[in-house]
C-alpha cells in the first residue's frame, strides 16, 4: 500500500450481467475513440495497436495464498478470464530487488534495475550527511526531483532522486510516446505524477506560485488538486495548453533533448478536460474525492479500482490513447485499516468490488470501441507478498462461500537494535530503511570491512526473536549482503551517500526497525494494521505475474515457463509498439508470448536469440541464479572469520565484473536483435551461453 508507505515509508452469467450494467453506468454518452486521437503515431507490426492501457496492482496474487481459498485474480474472474482467454498471463515473472512498491514499479516502467534509476530501496531510503549521520529520503517524488526529504529543508545530497549510473535525472518513460504524438495519461502512477505537495509543486509550479500558496494554505485540498493526476503531451496538443493549466514539461537531462512539451499535473487540469460535463466520478457514479471530503485526487489508498478505472476510461475517451494505472491493494481496510487474512469477509468483498469494475471497465471500454484489436493491454503486480498470521477458522473455510477469520494475524515488528543491545550487548549507533529487508546505515559511515561493521554484521546475523504466532525461536537474519553483493543485486546507485552498509534479508514474518537499545518496551510485538510483508527475496514475495492481451500477442493462457522480471515489461510494449527508448535496458522483449508476424526478424532466426535471452537472466536478473546464489555465498562469507570474509568479497567482485562484462555483451545483441535488426550467429550465442554457464559454475563453488 503506498499512503501508508509513509509509515513503513463468476461465471459467465455473472459476467454478462455486469458488463450490461456497465453500460449504464459511467459511460457519459462518449462517443467511440477505436482511431488513435490526433497525431498518435504509433508503429506496431501491421498498425493495429491504437491505445496502450497499462495497469499496476499494488501486492495482488495470480498463485493462492492459502490452497483453500481463491487466489486474488481468481475472485476477480471479468480481468482473469480477459486475459487467459485473449492473450497471456505469465506466472514466473519477477521483481527485482529491493522487492517493494516504489522500486518494482519504477523498474517496470523504465525496463531498468534501482541502480541505473536511482531508487533501489524503496519506498523510503536514507543517506548519509557529510558528518557520518543519516537523514531520510522518501522514493515517492515526481520524476525530475531532487532527493525528498521531509524532515529539512535544507538536504545535504542535492542529487536527483531518479538518478543515472553517471549522475543525471533518469530518462523519462513517457517521452518516446509524446514523440510519437501521443499524449500518456497517468493515474497515481510513482513517480510520473506529483508525489508529495513539499517538493513536487515548487519543482513544477515554482515556490512563490499559486498551487504553493493553496498548500499553505489548505494543504488537503492542495494534495487533492495537484497530486497523483497527471497528462504529459505530445508537442503541440491542444490538451495542454496554458487556457487549460498546462505547464512546461521540463526533463533537463532527457537524451536528445526534450523541449516545447507540456503537462498537466493535478486532477484540478486534468479533470475538466476527461470529464468536461461535470465532477469526475468512479465507476459507481460517485464524485471522487479523498476521505475527508476533498473533491479530487483520493490518495494513493484510495485508488480502488472503480476509482482509477475510471480515470482510464475519461482519459481514453478525451484524446488521451496511452495510460498507466495504479490499482492499491485489496488486502487492506482502506484507509485506516487493519490487515485483512486470506479468504476473511473484507478481502473478499473488496475483491469483488475489483472484479465488478473491471466487468464496468470493460463493458465501457467496447462500447467505446477499445478492445483487443486496437488496443495493447498490460497488467501487472509491483510484488507479491508474504502473510503474516496464524491459521484460518473455521478450518478448510473457503472465504467465497464459507469465511475465515483469525485470531492471530500481523506482521511482527522487531527492535533491531534493543535486540543487538540486550542479546549481543552491542549498542552501535545506526539507522535503518525499516522494513522486511532493512537496509543499515551506521553512524560514521565506516568502510564495509571495519571492524565496528564486521561485529555488528555478526551479531545482527546471530540475534533471535520468540515468534509471538508460532512460539518458536527464530533466527531474524536469512540473508546478508554489504556493497559488493548488492552491486551484484543492482542496489548501488551512482550517488554514494545513499549506498547502505549493508542490508539485512529477514525472516519474511518480521518487520525490523531500530529503536531505543533496550528492551524496556517489549523489542517483539504482533501488529495487526500490517500482515502482508514484501522488500524480501523469498519466492513468494519475489515472485508475481504479468499479463498481456493486443494485437500481436499470442493467446497462450498462462505461460508457467518463461523466466522474465519486470525489467522485461518496457523493452517488450517497444517491441510490440515498434517505439524505441533512448538507453538500454536491462530486460529483453519476451518473443516468446509474441505472434511470429509480430516478433522481430532477427530474433526469429536460429534459435539464437532464444537461447542467449534465458541465460542473460540467469546471470543478471536480480533474483535469478547468479543473484541468489551470491547472495547465499555473501551470508556466509558476512558470517565468517574475517580472513575468509576477504577472500569471499575477493571471489564476489571478481564475478561481479565478469557478469557486468558478459552481461553488457549479451544485452547489446539482444536489444540489436530487437530493435535494429541485426540476427545473432549461433556462433555468438554458443559462446556468451558458455561463459554463462561457467560464470554460474563458479559461484555455486562460492556457497559452503
Amino acid at each position: 500500500m503506498k499512503a501508508s508507505l509513509y509509515r513503513k515509508l463468476s461465471n459467465l452469467a455473472a459476467v454478462a450481467s455486469v458488463v450490461a450494467t456497465a453500460f449504464a453506468v459511467g459511460s457519459g454518452g462518449a462517443p467511440p475513440v477505436a482511431a488513435s486521437p490526433g497525431g498518435c503515431q504509433l508503429n506496431s507490426a501491421k498498425g493495429q495497436i491504437q491505445h496502450v492501457i497499462y495497469i499496476q496492482f499494488d501486492n495482488t496474487h495470480f498463485t493462492r495464498d492459502n490452497p483453500n481459498i481463491p487466489s486474488d485474480l481468481e475472485q476477480m474472474p471479468n480481468l482473469l478470464n480477459f486475459i487467459e482467454g485473449n492473450g497471456v498471463l505469465l506466472s514466473n515473472h519477477h521483481t527485482p530487488l529491493i522487492s517493494h512498491t516504489a522500486t518494482d514499479i519504477l523498474t517496470s516502467f523504465t525496463g531498468v534495475y534501482g541502480d541505473r534509476m536511482g531508487v533501489p530501496v524503496s519506498n523510503s531510503y536514507r543517506y548519509f550527511n557529510p558528518d557520518g549521520t543519516t537523514n531520510t529520503g522518501v522514493s515517492f517524488a515526481y520524476w525530475t526531483d531532487p532527493i525528498f526529504d521531509p524532515t529539512t529543508s535544507t538536504p545535504s545530497d542535492t542529487n536527483f532522486n531518479m538518478i543515472t549510473p553517471g549522475g543525471h535525472n533518469a530518462p523519462a518513460p513517457w517521452v518516446p510516446y509524446t514523440r510519437a504524438g501521443c499524449n500518456v495519461g497517468q493515474v497515481a502512477t510513482a513517480n510520473t505524477v506529483l508525489e508529495n505537495i513539499a517538493t513536487d509543486i515548487p519543482t513544477v509550479f515554482g515556490p512563490h506560485s499559486p498551487q504553493a500558496d493553496e498548500v499553505a494554505s489548505n494543504p488537503g485540498q492542495a494534495f487533492a488538486d495537484f497530486v497523483g493526476i497527471g497528462v504529459h503531451c505530445a508537442q503541440s496538443s491542444s490538451l495542454c495548453s496554458t487556457a487549460n493549466g498546462a505547464e512546461p514539461d521540463i526533463l533537463p537531462d532527457e537524451p536528445g533533448g526534450y523541449s516545447s512539451y507540456m503537462g498537466l499535473f493535478g486532477h484540478r487540469y486534468v479533470a475538466p478536460q476527461i470529464s468536461p460535463s461535470g465532477p469526475m466520478t468512479d465507476l459507481d457514479g460517485n464524485v471522487i474525492m479523498d476521505s475527508n471530503g476533498h473533491v479530487g485526487f483520493p490518495g494513493f489508498d484510495g485508488m480502488a479500482a472503480k476509482v482509477s478505472l475510471s480515470y482510464v476510461a475519461a482519459m481514453q475517451e478525451h484524446g488521451i490513447p496511452i495510460t498507466y494505472a495504479y490499482i492499491s491493494d485489496a488486502h487492506d481496510h482502506h484507509p485506516t485499516g487493519p490487515a485483512f487474512g486470506p479468504g476473511q469477509a473484507g478481502y473478499v468483498a473488496a475483491l469483488k468490488a475489483y472484479d465488478t469494475a473491471f466487468g464496468q471497465f470493460f463493458a465501457r471500454l467496447a462500447g467505446d470501441g477499445l478492445n483487443k484489436s486496437n488496443t495493447l493491454f498490460v497488467f501487472t503486480a509491483d510484488e507479491g507478498d508474504h502473510f503474516v498470521g496464524g491459521a484460518p477458522s473455521p478450518a478448510g473455510c473457503d472465504g467465497v462461500n464459507t469465511p475465515c477469520t483469525y485470531s492471530q494475524i500481523g506482521e511482527i515488528n522487531a527492535n533491531l537494535a534493543g535486540l543487538l543491545a540486550t542479546q549481543r550487548g552491542n549498542t552501535t549507533p545506526f539507522k535503518v530503511h525499516s522494513d522486511d529487508a532493512p537496509t543499515v546505515y551506521i553512524t560514521g559511515n565506516p568502510a564495509r570491512d571495519a571492524a565496528v561493521t564486521r561485529t555488528l554484521e555478526h551479531d545482527m546475523g546471530a540475534v533471535t526473536a520468540v515468534n509471538p504466532i508460532t512460539g518458536n525461536t527464530d533466527t531474524i537474519a536469512q540473508f546478508l549482503a554489504d556493497p559488493v553483493e548488492m552491486r551484484i543485486l543492482h542496489m548501488v546507485t551512482a550517488d554514494p551517500a545513499r549506498t547502505p552498509t549493508f542490508t539485512l534479508f529477514a525472516d519474511p514474518n518480521y518487520f525490523l526497525f531500530a529503536g531505543a537499545p533496550n528492551c524496556n518496551s517489549p523489542c517483539v510485538t504482533e501488529n495487526p494494521a500490517f500482515a502482508w510483508n514484501h522488500g524480501d527475496v523469498q519466492s513468494d514475495i519475489t515472485t508475481t505475474w504479468l499479463g498481456m492481451v493486443g494485437p500481436g500477442v499470442s493467446n497462450l493462457g498462462v505461460d508457467s515457463t518463461t523466466w522474465s522480471d519486470h525489467t522485461d515489461i518496457r523493452p517488450t510494449l517497444m517491441v510490440l509498439l515498434g517505439l524505441n527508448d533512448d538507453y538500454s535496458h536491462d530486460g529483453r522483449a519476451l518473443t516468446e508470448d509474441i505472434d511470429g508476424w509480430a516478433r522481430p526478424a532477427a530474433t526469429r532466426m536460429n534459435g539464437a536469440y532464444a537461447r542467449l535471452a534465458v541465460m542473460y537472466k540467469k546471470i543478471d536478473a536480480a533474483v535469478g541464479q547468479f543473484g541468489l546464489v551470491t547472495l547465499m555465498a555473501s551470508t556466509d562469507g558476512i558470517n565468517a572469520n574475517d580472513s575468509l570474509y576477504a577472500q569471499k568479497e575477493s571471489q564476489l567482485s571478481s564475478l561481479n565484473n565478469q557478469r557486468d562484462s558478459l552481461a553488457a555483451q549479451m544485452i547489446a545483441l539482444l536489444e540489436g536483435a530487437e530493435f535494429n535488426g541485426q540476427a545473432i550467429t549461433q556462433q555468438q550465442a554458443q559462446a556468451l551461453v558458455a561463459q554463462g554457464q561457467a560464470l554460474l559454475g563458479q559461484a555455486n563453488a562460492l556457497v559452503s
